[in-house]
């Protein structure tokens, strides 16, 4: 488990007040890297502006409040002026922190131009914040490599916000806690979470997505050219003066030059409190004590001589290296592969049986969760997943799989392709092939059992109404084909006849315009699986004729229809 952030150490009243004389004297000097009237003599003078209404961002959850060096940084390699550079790697910017600031100010830039929004202001709170994400340990994507959570707001000493994301993001299923490199409380990023890397997720933990978030927050309708809108910005996100303060003082610092260093060497503010140190802390070296001039020797007295005791010369430690902690492998999709999709088929109108189903893993192989997966459907089809849509996205799970839901086939035979791809990888897309079958039914009956009798030139007293089930269950919407055969005799009722040549003579149904016809196709059984066909009738021939009827699947049902 990450450390959690605590509360961060509070410079007391002895460094409060050095700190101040060291500013004054460096104004009074006109001397490089504080601003004679910068701004925080003028917030000190005009007291705190009001923040816009709503809980702060961070949930004025604690903060680092050490201040940058008392003079400007020098670029690396360049020999500092004056003074000695104080703490000069401060300047160093994890390099994929840096590029998620600038990435951040660059859209803001393209979609709200009128805020003015510089990535120097988002350096400025990232430093206050998290130590720039502890000194930049995230991986290749952005994401950092363990959790960084401020304290339970439980009311002890800060704000009292009862659990508003059931532990999503804080793991706290009570109360809430400032989540991620910009410390969002949960509840600020249901509303203000952004996705900057692109992947279909809006992540508090990845330093692209909470850069973009902050810069929108930041922005709402203010211009942060205007002192006085960027004053209430950054106490939008914690209403503090204290705050503030720092967070400008920082941001000076950095429009007054900045470089970029590897992702986890970033310098990271004081030492915590409350939990174990992220890595040791730079010291200088201890000098060698000054050698002293060694007193005379006693002579020693005399003595019988005596073997001579051995002094065993102690062993030399042997130094050894410290060992360099090996960094984490970034987790990103490498594998992207079938998990056993069952053959996509279906019915008209019926749920598909087999549904998509992937895996993603890593590059170590390792099952990939919270990956996203978008399952489409492509072709001529009216098949969909539930709700009518043609695509769905699925978070891939522990196991690293993802199962898309059952689609629905409609009326539409044939067949067509669902493909998977994941979303914000370049890896080849999953292809399927899936079918939709017309509707079957392996039996037609008649639905009652009156003769179907008629005189000739007149019409058949009865209608013709038939069921089409399929094991038993009926089968709407299933088309049925009708026509007057050829028989050489007449068969038995309800046993098939051989021929299948259409009549030209005898019993007929008739077309829009009147005419006799002996064939009908497009003829579809009703919900409850029941057809009824048109009237039938006789023309000037009498005996016994055969009305055959016909489905997809197999089922057919000859009827004896007699003239007389």
């Amino acid at each position: 488990m990450a450390p959690q952030i605590g509360r961060r150490l509070r410079k007391g009243a002895t460094t409060t007040a050095v700190a101040a004389a060291a500013v004054a004297a460096l104004s009074a000097s006109q001397g490089p890297g504080v601003l004679a009237n910068g701004p925080a003599g003028e917030h000190a003078a005009s007291g705190t502006p009001t923040p816009p209404p709503g809980a702060p961002a961070s949930g004025n959850s604690p903060y680092y409040t050490d201040l940058p060096p008392l003079v400007s940084p020098n670029p690396p390699g360049t020999p500092a002026t004056g003074s000695p550079v104080l703490g000069a790697d401060d300047q160093g910017i994890p390099a994929t922190i840096l590029d998620a600031y600038k990435k951040a100010e660059a859209e803001v830039a393209r979609d709200r131009a009128a805020c003015h929004l510089p990535w120097q202001i988002l350096a400025a709170i990232g430093k206050v914040e998290s130590g720039q994400a502890n000194g930049g340990r995230v991986d290749a994507n952005g994401t950092t490599l363990s959790p960084i959570l401020g304290p339970v707001l439980n009311g002890v000493g800060f704000a009292n916000i009862t659990d508003t994301d059931h532990g999503l993001y804080d793991s706290d299923t009570v109360h809430d806690r400032a989540v991620g490199p910009m410390q969002f409380i949960p509840s600020t990023w249901a509303t203000s979470g952004r996705d900057g890397n692109g992947d279909g997720r809006k992540d508090p933990n990845n330093i692209y997505d909470a850069s973009l978030a902050t810069a929108y927050y930041l922005c709402g309708n203010r211009d942060l050219a205007v002192q006085d809108d960027l004053d209430k910005a950054v106490l939008s996100y914690n209403h503090s003066q204290e705050y503030l303060t720092t967070v400008l003082r920082w941001f000076e610092y950095y429009k007054r030059g900045s470089h970029e260093v590897p992702n986890g060497t970033g310098v990271q503010p004081g030492t915590r409190s409350d939990v174990p140190a992220q890595r040791p802390v730079r010291t200088a070296p201890t000098p060698a004590p000054h050698p002293t001039t060694p007193s005379p020797t006693p002579k020693p007295t005399p003595s019988k001589p005596g073997p001579t005791p051995t002094h065993p010369e102690p062993s030399k430690p042997t130094p050894s290296k410290p060992s360099s902690p090996k960094p984490l492998p970034s987790k990103k999709a490498s594998t992207f592969e079938d998990a056993g999709t069952a053959p996509l088929t279906a019915t008209a109108g019926s749920s598909f049986a087999g549904q998509a189903k992937v895996r993603v893993l890593d590059q170590l192989g390792r099952p990939l969760s919270k990956a996203t997966v978008r399952f489409q459907v492509t072709g001529a089809t009216d098949a969909r997943f539930p709700g009518g849509a043609t695509q769905v996205t699925v978070a891939t799970g522990a196991d690293g799989r993802a199962t898309a839901p059952a689609l629905q086939a409609g009326e539409q035979t044939g067949s067509f392709t669902v493909q998977a791809t994941v979303v914000g990888s370049a890896l080849p897309e999953l292809k399927w092939t899936a079918t939709v079958d017309a509707r079957q039914a392996d039996t037609l009956t008649r639905t009652d059992t009156k003769e179907l009798t008629a005189a000739p030139g007149a019409e058949f007293a009865n209608y013709v109404e038939v069921k089409a089930t399929r094991k038993g269950a009926v089968v709407p919407g299933i088309a049925v084909a009708a026509a007057m055969i050829v028989t050489p005799e007449a068969p038995a009722a309800g046993t098939p006849s051989a021929d299948t040549k259409v009549n030209d003579k005898g019993p007929y149904f008739k077309d829009a315009k009147g005419n006799p016809i002996r064939s009908l196709k497009d003829l579809k059984t009703d919900a409850n699986g029941v057809l009824r066909l048109p009237k039938i009738y006789a023309d000037g021939q009498t005996g016994t004729f055969v009305l055959r009827l016909t489905t997809p699947g197999g089922a057919t049902l000859d009827l004896q229809l007699k003239v007389a």
